[in-house]
């Protein structure tokens, strides 16, 4: 509401406004960039547009709505979401792409159906009917969403927690769910986990190790494992190599339990940087 030139700001429903808005268009930069999504992180990087928004409308804080102070605020909420790494540039530029077409979409919206969304310093804000405004967040939403799917379907990545029971071990570990990993089961054409499998080395039997896959199918017919079998793979460097497979009496993947899949070890660590321990494709 405004009482002459001036007008009245409510920060919890600003704060929450922009955060969603944030969140979308993180979320959706990073599906187009083919980076890791981690939730958690996309949410702190939304708060931090969030508060960034609400500073702006407290007196003196005037000169955060220069160009130069909302284009270093959008850096920043990407570092917060996916960190420094080498797609950075990418996943910014993308940002800036996807915030442009939400203000285009504002803009329209304002001067077609004459309902205000942005507050006078150009804040994303506005006091219309929630009903009304909850319409409108699932119309964006819908519309972004088919894009997002559209061009990130090919690279899409996110982290997810992973529980293992594998020899009569569970072990919990991070996955690394990328719709580009497709090593299947030759036998079943059942997906395949991939694992560190430096990680899960201490359930496996005296002479089984994923740095000798062929002697380890050797070794697990001899001591009576069954279902131990050699999985074919490509990789960078690697024209065809062989993983050692073996069955995990259990599989739960964030919240989805799964029997009977295989879990290949990996004789080298799958990240670097210990993110993640194992890879998994997209499940259903």
């Amino acid at each position: 509401m405004g009482t002459g030139s001036v007008t009245v700001v409510y920060i919890d429903l600003l704060f929450g406004l922009n955060f969603t808005a944030n969140y979308l268009l993180l979320l959706g930069a990073g599906r187009m960039a083919g980076t890791v999504l981690h939730r958690l992180r996309i949410a702190a990087g939304a708060a931090l547009g969030a508060v960034y928004a609400a500073a702006a409308f407290f007196p003196g804080f005037e000169w955060l709505t220069a160009w130069p102070c909302k284009a270093g605020a959008g850096v920043l909420m990407v570092l917060a979401a996916f960190g420094g790494g080498r797609k950075l540039v990418r996943t910014c530029v993308l940002f800036f792409g996807a915030s442009a077409a939400l203000a285009g979409g504002v803009l329209a919206v304002q001067l077609l159906g004459g309902i205000p969304l942005t507050a006078p310093n150009g804040i994303f804000y506005t006091q219309t009917d929630l009903r009304l405004l909850l319409l409108l967040f699932v119309l964006c939403y819908f519309v972004l969403s088919l894009f997002f799917r559209r061009v990130g379907a090919h690279g899409s990545r996110e982290l997810t927690p992973v529980r293992i029971r594998l020899l009569g071990q569970v072990f919990s570990l991070t996955a690394l769910v990328d719709s580009g990993h497709c090593v299947t089961d030759p036998v079943t054409n059942r997906p395949v986990l991939i694992a560190d499998g430096a990680c899960l080395s201490g359930c496996l039997p005296p002479g089984v190790s994923a740095r000798k896959p062929i002697e380890s199918v050797r070794r697990c017919q001899e001591l009576g494992l069954r279902g131990a079998r050699l999985i074919p793979y490509r990789a960078v460097g690697v024209e065809c190599g062989l993983l050692l497979a073996l069955p995990a009496e259990q599989v739960r993947i964030g919240g989805k339990t799964q029997d009977g899949l295989l879990v290949a070890l990996s004789p080298t660590p799958l990240d670097d940087g210990g993110g993640y321990q194992v890879l998994v494709g997209v499940t259903g």
